[in-house]
This record gives C-alpha cells, structure tokens and sequence, in this order.
C-alpha cells in the first residue's frame, strides 16, 4: 500500500488552505502554492475537526473494511504533531 510521508492532519490542512485560496475554489489566487505553503498551519484545527468527524466510520465504510481499525488509525493521525 503506497503511503504518505506527510502527515494527514498537514495534507488536510494544505487542502484547506488551497480552497480558501485557489482560484481553482474559492478563492482568486491563480497561484496559491506558496501562499498554501505559508498558510496551512492556519488550518490545523480545522484539519483535526475533520479527523475527529471521520473517526467514525459511515455504515458503508464498516461493511467493506474493520472499523477498529480505522479508528485506530485516525487516532493516530490525531495524535500526530505537525511541525
């Protein structure tokens, strides 16, 4: 399984960012990379929200997977520092 080496939280945070930012969303910056490099910590708590929202998993999601293990791996995600 292909996996990140940047922490959820920040990776959801940058996604944040950019939709604040990006003309590609909701915001009129045709070029929101750097601006996304130097906001994103503005949008970490939003980024826990999100985790601790999806850290339970939908009805769908229990059928086709273990759920303890998704929680578990949410919390993990959660109790990750991001620097």
């Amino acid at each position: 399984m292909p996996e990140s080496n940047c922490p959820l939280i920040e990776r959801i945070a940058r996604v944040l960012a950019g939709a604040k930012l990006s003309v590609n969303a909701d915001g009129d910056n045709g070029h929101a990379a750097e601006e996304v490099d130097r906001t994103w910590r503005e949008h970490v708590n939003q980024a826990l929200a999100v985790l601790h929202t999806a850290r339970e998993p939908d009805e769908a999601m229990a059928a086709v997977g273990d759920a303890g293990m998704w929680r578990n791996m949410v919390e993990a995600a959660i109790a990750q520092r991001v620097d």
